[in-house]
């Protein structure tokens, strides 16, 4: 059976392939003049700067390399300022099954982007990146107070502790007062529920019943255990969130346009600020970040046939945080996304109706870091109108259906 090789039209002069691993970096160089030659380089920042002068003696002026885990970061730092760098998605750039080594990939990597057949992908400025780690972190701290939370209440009803099937927040005022006081050794339903604060204080009866427990000296042990890690989680929130706000003071202005957004507050756009950044020339258009988000339906399409419109990977973090602002808008009291949202539903299923919220949402986020407005409500008086006239229309069916004629107007 005979063997045919692809060829690629060159459109880089000099490039080079990175396959990167926690250890070592391994590197490909091919172009014109140069024989294709494959070189393995410690992660030690004087590996990488071996690597870096290796390059510049072949006279390399591209690179390219895969989103390894975090391993591509300190590659990336290190030779970000000596080369036009790409950094590309691994789903993008998988070679041919059964050549799956470390200097086979290296090698594919090289060819492809000789040829052009890279696209890099979305690298925001140093000072976007750091307040998309702080952005990201005060997230996960978040997430693990919640959990924690969740574990303190579950001694709560171990210990026959029901405050949760009465108040609300358990961890408001009030119930912060009274788990306090049975950390400290008080067990006295009365005296724990004269502790209540506010319009609380109406159901003092309901209270004493559900503070009548059997806590032991390993419940108390346990709630201040939690409680601990829940006030340190909170001191870990505030200097977090004390530096989110020097950083976005450089971003005052886009930060209130983006505010006018219904369902965007200010964590919603400190998370569109952090992610995406304030400049939008580096995507084409608005459907470009929307598919870079992962908000917009896939293509999947064979024989005229479509498979499949799942919404495709993207950014987690700032898909997580528009779906949050989309299920705000939808459920506000009046309004186009609201409107939108219950017409979509109505046909497509709440999930998906949520997705198509999100997407609407973070198109005008694109116009408005853009071009610097405000938003803007769109005309709903067509809309009403024609809403009007289906509902007279559906009526006048069901009325003819009853063997009621209602005479045309």
């Amino acid at each position: 059976m005979r063997q045919y090789q692809v060829v690629f039209e060159q459109v880089v002069s000099r490039g080079c392939g990175l396959d990167v691993h926690k250890d070592n970096v391994v590197a490909t160089i091919r172009g014109d003049g140069l024989s294709e030659e494959t070189r393995t380089f410690s992660t030690f920042t004087s590996g990488l700067l071996l690597l870096v002068e290796w390059l510049k003696c072949c006279g390399v002026t591209h690179v390219a390399m895969e989103s390894t885990g975090v391993y591509w970061k300190p590659v990336f730092n290190v030779i970000e300022s000596h080369f036009e760098l790409l950094l590309v998605n691994a789903r993008h750039i998988k070679n041919v099954p059964g050549h799956k080594t470390d200097c086979k990939d290296s090698a594919w990597i090289a060819k492809l982007l000789v040829s052009g057949l890279l696209k890099g992908s979305f690298i925001p400025p140093q000072h976007t990146r750091e307040l998309r780690d702080l952005y990201r972190y005060r997230r996960k701290l978040i997430g693990q107070r919640t959990a924690e939370y969740n574990r303190l209440q579950k001694v709560l009803e171990d210990a026959n502790i029901k405050i949760g099937s009465v108040m609300s927040d358990v961890f408001g005022v009030s119930g912060c007062a009274m788990i306090d006081a049975i950390i400290n050794g008080q067990t006295d339903p009365a005296v724990l529920a004269a502790l209540a604060k506010g319009s609380l204080k109406k159901k003092s009866q309901q209270l004493t019943e559900a503070l009548q427990g059997h806590i032991t000296e390993h419940h108390r042990f346990m709630l201040r255990l939690s409680k601990n890690v829940i006030d340190n989680f909170n001191t870990l929130m505030a200097e977090v969130s004390l530096r989110i706000d020097r950083y976005l003071a450089d971003y005052e202005k886009e930060m209130s346009l983006l505010q006018t957004i219904p369902g965007v507050q200010l964590q919603t756009a400190t998370a569109i600020v952090a992610e995406i950044g304030t400049n939008m020339e580096v995507f084409p258009d608005q459907h470009h970040l929307a598919s870079w988000c992962g908000i917009c339906p896939g293509n999947n399409e064979s024989a005229g046939k479509k498979k499949s419109e799942r919404i495709t990977h993207g950014n987690k973090s700032l898909k997580t945080a528009l779906t949050e602002a989309a299920w705000a808008a939808s459920h506000a009291k009046d309004g186009y996304f609201k409107r939108k949202y219950y017409s979509l539903a109505a046909r497509r299923g709440n999930k998906r109706a949520l997705i198509a919220i999100a997407h609407k949402i973070l198109t005008a986020a694109y116009f408005i870091l853009k071009n610097k407005v405000a938003y803007q409500q769109p005309d709903n008086t067509a809309w009403v109108e024609k809403r009007k006239q289906a509902q007279i229309r559906m009526h006048l069916k069901r009325l003819h259906e009853l063997g009621i004629n209602v005479p045309s107007q």
